[in-house]
């Protein structure tokens, strides 16, 4: 087989390993060995490209950053800051159509802030506003639906994993991409809001929760001025911290994280909601999800310059610019990839598979990699809230523990919110400048 074909087989190869229910990473390094094993004929240019993947992929003092980030999210999660902020949320709108809706999306945006992680997301607000939504009348469906579809922020608003990720294989600065997320973010979000105060206007049998005794109800469970200060207060002194000490040139994207990562530390011990055992328990978990994270990562490098072997990507790109289809049509074909990957794979395994082969094709259009970052994240985040995969439906579900509602009752509830973050993701590819406008 000529090299070209032996890429496009290991592309299809990967797919169907993982869709078999192989582990991600251990599909994509195997393929990528027994691809180059097969283009150089033994078994030292493979073994090389182990070791050059697993050093120079991982020793760049850029990773530091996302243990760091991982620990202050898991650290904060711990603290009740996700419940505190949805409080305040809800004190502050639940007095328009769709209250607790559009209190769950502000906090959910609020929270992203400071953790960047949409599984985070998806559980903590999972227990503290599906509950608390039934509670005051609106309809299951519609309420798994709302937490599903703006737990997805936390992949987009900085600091954000995706954004790091993306930023160390595409080598692109980390900073600049946290600005480029904070416009669409907060465009994103406000989507969100409108359509659930059309939702709640409109569609009010859909949505529930109308009654005057609700919203009188709720009435009773006023904060004062100062017991809102304290549930605010924390997170607005980590926001501080982070995204001001990096905007603001005091400190690296790393320095952040560790600055960011200590704060998260002090805030939950003055909260006496972290003690040895808790602390144990989130330090363990953060090694789970950073030592997958790399392992993706390296195996993810392994895969890209497999595919340079191959000259699968310089090969594509040739064939596409024959087409004439242009930049737009380049970029259909890839957002439609992106979603289509997604209803089978996680974020973080479609932006490691695609961005390598699609970035060599897009060269010849000198786009802006930050925008186009924003874009990968927005289309594969889609992937979160569409079947079968769905990984924030999935989290829900197991988070919930609520026989009433059923898996397909979170995916058809979160279905409105893809649609949303399709129409947002066709707004950010019309007019980049919505991305770039911070950079």
């Amino acid at each position: 087989m000529t090299g070209i074909e032996v890429g496009l087989l290991s592309v299809v190869a990967i797919l169907v390993l993982i869709y078999a229910g192989m582990y991600v990473p251990v599909a994509l390094g195997l393929v990528s060995f027994s691809a180059v094993w097969y283009l150089r004929g033994g078994l030292e240019a493979p073994v090389y490209l182990v070791t050059l993947a697993a050093s120079n992929s991982l020793e760049d003092y850029v990773f530091g950053v996302i243990p760091l980030f991982v620990v202050m999210g898991l650290v904060v999660s711990h603290a009740g800051m996700g419940r505190d902020i949805y409080q305040v949320a809800n004190q502050l709108l639940r007095k328009i159509r769709g209250g607790l809706g559009v209190a769950t999306v502000a906090a959910n945006a609020a929270f992203a802030a400071i953790t960047g992680v949409s599984i985070a997301s998806a559980s903590v607000f999972t227990r503290v506003a599906v509950p608390e939504m039934m509670r005051f009348g609106y309809s299951p469906r519609f309420a798994v639906g709302v937490v599903a579809g703006s737990s997805v922020l936390g992949m987009l608003i900085p600091p954000s994993v995706m954004l790091i990720i993306y930023a160390i294989i595409t080598e692109q600065s980390v900073a600049a991409l946290f600005k480029a997320g904070i416009i669409p973010g907060i465009i994103l979000s406000l989507a969100y809001i409108i359509a659930i105060v059309i939702m709640a206007t409109f569609f009010k049998k859909y949505v529930g929760g109308q009654d005057k005794k609700d919203i009188e109800a709720a009435a009773l469970e006023n904060f004062s001025k100062r017991q809102l200060a304290s549930k605010t207060a924390p997170l607005v002194i980590l926001v501080l911290l982070v995204l001001g000490g990096i905007y603001g040139g005091v400190f690296t994207p790393t320095e952040a994280g560790a600055v960011g990562a200590l704060g998260a530390l002090i805030i939950a011990v003055l909260k006496r909601k972290l003690d040895r055992s808790v602390l144990w328990d989130v330090l363990v978990e953060a090694g789970h999800i950073v030592a997958s994270i790399l392992m993706l990562i390296v195996a993810a490098t392994m895969y890209s310059r497999m595919l340079g072997i191959s000259g699968l990507p310089s090969e594509l790109g040739e064939w596409i610019s024959s087409t004439n289809i242009g930049l737009y049509g380049i970029l259909t074909i890839y957002v439609v990839i992106l979603i289509i990957l997604g209803t089978m794979l996680d974020t973080t395994s479609i932006i490691l598979i695609m961005v390598p082969l699609f970035v060599p094709v897009l060269a010849p259009y000198n786009i802006d990699l930050v925008w186009f970052g924003i874009v990968t994240i927005v289309g594969a985040e889609i992937g979160l809230l569409t079947p079968p995969l769905g990984i924030s439906c999935y989290v829900i579900k197991s988070s919930l523990q609520d026989d009433r509602i059923s898996l397909y009752d979170i995916f058809a509830g979160a279905f409105p919110f893809a649609v949303i973050m399709l129409l947002v993701l066709i707004l950010l590819i019309a007019y980049p400048g919505l991305s770039l406008l911070l950079v």
